[in-house]
């Protein structure tokens, strides 16, 4: 990931360049997101942090192409977004929202259904990606039939229906138990390490400090309202990461660098 007023790379998948987002209120306006830039390399894990209201849900929105940016632009795979792009831009946000009247596999099978594919095509790509996740053997169950989890792990999978470039992903477990949250996380990088065809370029929003090292290549900390990046660090953890590593001293010692930069954020 680079930053800078003009970001660019070889072979980005998603590019900020000075995004902002405006909101009005009873005639009043108040600046949510302020002069955010930078470019994401393909294949990268991104992990946004910041201060709660800090911006982080608005642009992760913006970059999904399902709010309008005030300011600035977006680009994904070089191409300026302008609205929602389902075939480029896979979306889970913290409640699954699954549809509660279909089973595991037809919740998957649904975006692909809305696109005109094939009934036997969409049901070969279904159950590609429960295998993917981990839920074959529940391809039948429907979603009051599933744990918290399992239900996450469903979204991602209809997320991924279309192969997307890249995946957008909003505090996706901060609904979870915290020893669920725990497994989640590695569930996650292991889905992501395995998939197919290749790491998808990640953008993923939390609260968490040990869930945005565990995950990610770069952290990205927003600064208080307006929004704007105050710092990116670099994570140099090995990969495959496991939970023994958040034990061990350099995992620490970067929770306590994005510990000082939050609390150190003016407010």
């Amino acid at each position: 990931m680079s930053g800078g007023a003009n970001p660019g790379c070889a072979r980005c998948v998603i590019e900020a360049r000075g995004l902002g987002r405006v909101f009005s209120h009873d005639g009043a306006q108040f600046r949510a997101v302020h002069d955010v830039s930078f470019a994401v390399e393909e294949g990268r894990f991104v992990t946004i942090v910041g201060p709660s209201g800090c911006g982080k849900s608005t642009l992760l929105l913006m970059l999904a192409g399902l709010e309008p940016a005030s300011e600035g632009k977006c680009l994904v795979d070089g191409e300026l977004l302008s609205g929602p792009r389902p075939n480029k831009i896979g979306l889970v946000f913290q409640e699954p929202t699954l549809l509660p009247w279909l089973d595991a596999a037809q919740n998957i099978e649904f975006p692909l259904s809305l696109a005109g594919e094939p009934r036997e095509a969409r049901r070969r790509r279904a159950f590609e990606l429960l295998k993917l996740v981990g839920l074959e053997a529940f391809s039948a169950h429907y979603p009051h039939q599933l744990s918290g989890g399992m239900k996450q792990r469903v979204a991602i999978a209809r997320a991924l229906a279309f192969d997307p470039s890249l995946l957008l992903m909003d505090e996706p477990f901060g609904a979870l138990d915290e020893i669920s949250r725990a497994s989640m996380r590695y569930e996650l990088l292991r889905i992501w390490q395995t998939a197919p065809s290749g790491r998808k370029t990640v953008m993923f929003v939390t609260h968490s400090i040990p869930e945005a090292i565990a995950l990610s290549d770069r952290v990205v900390v927003l600064s208080p309202r307006p929004g704007s990046v105050r710092a990116a660090i670099d994570i140099e953890l090995p990969r495959p990461r496991t939970q023994e590593m958040e034990r061990g001293a350099p995992f620490l010692d970067y929770a306590d660098q994005l510990r000082n930069l939050l609390k150190e954020a003016p407010a």
